[in-house]
């Protein structure tokens, strides 16, 4: 079944879900937090019995009643939390992705060499938008997570300006959502468009 099949079928309101790494996002309907909460452990693979929490993916906000959840806007994003999972927002250092590897000896050593890639992919992006920060707004999205996850006290050998650096970190954060969202928003508008999602 398609993601856009699921989401017909569905009834109620449209909304946008997502796990805490942002790396998997659904559209579904829903007319009750209940209803979400199943829906989305049902998309987002996780156990039957998983204890779920439903929070707004923009600030961390619980949403932990039927009464908050009826004043939510259509196509709110929210993220689905699992067990001890928390909220982190874009770009903070604790949504950085590591390399998983099974012999722990390895770990420092993967870690090590996953940071030096990620610096030489990052350099030239931090140099051309450092003499041009308007250039950012035509990063693509692969780029803008890079640049939002990035360390700037890694980075002060390039360029020396430490709040340049934190705030092109942060920018990019913000393209990074702005532009789901945006993404999120056509994909809607196409299914609307086409039918293939119906009206609440």
């Amino acid at each position: 079944m398609s993601d856009a099949q699921g989401i017909a079928q569905g009834t109620g309101n449209p909304y946008k879900i997502v796990d805490h790494t942002r790396e998997r996002r659904k559209g579904i309907t829903a007319s009750s937090l209940k209803e979400l909460t199943n829906v989305a452990r049902s998309r987002l693979a996780f156990p039957v019995d998983a204890d779920l929490t439903i929070v707004l993916e923009q600030d961390g906000t619980e949403v932990d009643d039927e009464e908050y959840f009826a004043t939510l806007e259509r196509n709110t994003s929210l993220m689905v939390l699992h067990g001890d999972q928390k909220w982190v927002a874009v770009g903070s250092k604790r949504a950085s992705r590591y390399i998983v590897v099974d012999d722990v000896d390895n770990v420092e050593g993967s870690s090590r060499t996953d940071k030096i890639r990620q610096r030489t992919l990052i350099e030239p992006l931090v140099s051309s938008l450092h003499g041009d920060p308007s250039h950012i707004s035509l990063l693509g999205p692969h780029d803008l997570e890079l640049l939002s996850d990035m360390d700037p006290d890694s980075l002060a050998d390039i360029v020396s300006d430490k709040l340049f650096l934190e705030q092109l970190k942060e920018a990019s954060g913000r393209f990074l959502v702005d532009r789901r969202q945006v993404q999120e928003s056509m994909i809607l508008l196409q299914m609307f468009a086409s039918g293939e999602l119906e009206r609440a």
